[in-house]
């Protein structure tokens, strides 16, 4: 019989005691603690109808609609991180960073509830986590620490809100996939090691966006639509759910690619999902998975963001896939 892992083991037995990978298991541990209670409001779906209402005439930081539960899973989250070494909270849903311990010696961003226009719908939803080093004496300014590439990370994950509550993770080391046990409140490792199909026959797109695409995303699908007797010589299938977190799952799970570009409309020019909330982890897990993840032409993990919330287009998935969309461009 194989043997059964907790995260709180698989942590204990990556940090070794080591200060610097203690803290970030902390971290860890306390996100994934405010998941189980963010998944357990997202599951009374309309039990908690008021949780999926627009917030008057509010946006957030970065200008979308906020709803009631991503400021709930935003205040969950800053909760659970006050009593370990995280001193600075960056979160889509505040433009300020938000303090959290003065000793601390790591900073989070979060992307408290990714999907969240999928709350009403029963759809999966979930939260995006990266955790990058602190140090007051080098960061004169907090932000600093967080205005970095994304290769500076030294843990990424996210929790999917679904029929099972699901925790993505990497410490550098290959990307694992931890699912909540609703018996004994732990999570239990499920797959370790996970790796990317370097080929695929199945892309992720929102493609009634179509007429508003450059022409080199417009060649890709087209290309792709035209199947066996098409270019690209094979059928594929599409798939889309609009959260990301779902998306990026079935990835991890069987392969495929996710595209978000950036195209005519305005707002949407250089792509809508944010490169420090959502596009670095998420690449980050991608590349330690064996898979690709760029803005269409450059690797996510060499930019530098110039706005803490700069928006970036975003390709991930089996990475010769990737390679073949970047050719495009």
């Amino acid at each position: 019989m194989s043997e059964i892992v907790t995260l709180q083991t698989y942590l204990e037995r990556w940090a070794g005691g080591a200060p610097a990978k203690t803290a970030v298991a902390e971290a860890v541990r306390a996100i994934a603690a405010a998941g189980v209670g963010i998944a357990d409001l997202v599951a009374r779906g309309p039990l908690e109808e008021s949780l999926a209402k627009i917030r008057g005439a509010e946006a957030n930081a970065g200008g979308d609609t906020q709803k009631e539960l991503d400021v709930v899973a935003e205040e969950r989250i800053l909760a659970a991180l006050k009593p370990t070494p995280v001193a600075f909270l960056a979160s889509e849903e505040s433009e300020a960073l938000i303090p959290v311990n003065p000793a601390g010696r790591l900073v989070v961003a979060v992307d408290p509830l990714d999907g969240s226009s999928n709350i009403d719908t029963n759809v999966s939803v979930g939260t995006i986590y990266s955790i990058l080093p602190y140090d007051a004496g080098n960061h004169a300014d907090p932000k600093d620490a967080v205005m970095r590439p994304g290769r500076d990370q030294v843990a990424a994950g996210f929790l999917a809100y679904g029929p099972a509550t699901v925790l993505v993770a990497t410490f550098g080391a290959g990307t694992q996939v931890f699912v909540h046990d609703r018996e004994s409140g732990d999570f239990l490792l499920a797959r370790a090691g996970v790796e990317i199909p370097a080929e695929t026959k199945e892309y992720g797109v929102n493609q009634s966006n179509v007429r508003h695409w450059d022409a080199p995303m417009t060649r890709y699908i087209e290309d792709c639509l035209a199947g066996k007797e098409g270019p690209r010589g094979k059928d594929f299938n599409m798939r889309w759910v609009g959260s990301m977190v779902a998306d990026a799952f079935r990835i991890f799970t069987r392969g495929g690619v996710y595209l978000y570009p950036g195209d005519k409309r305005k707002g949407y020019e250089s792509g809508r999902l944010r490169l420090i909330y959502e596009a670095n982890p998420v690449a980050f897990l991608t590349e330690q998975a064996g898979g690709g993840a760029t803005d269409g032409k450059t690797r996510i993990l060499d930019i530098t963001p110039h706005h803490i919330h700069q928006r970036i287009p975003l390709v991930f998935g089996s990475k010769a896939e990737v390679e073949t969309i970047a050719a495009y461009y």
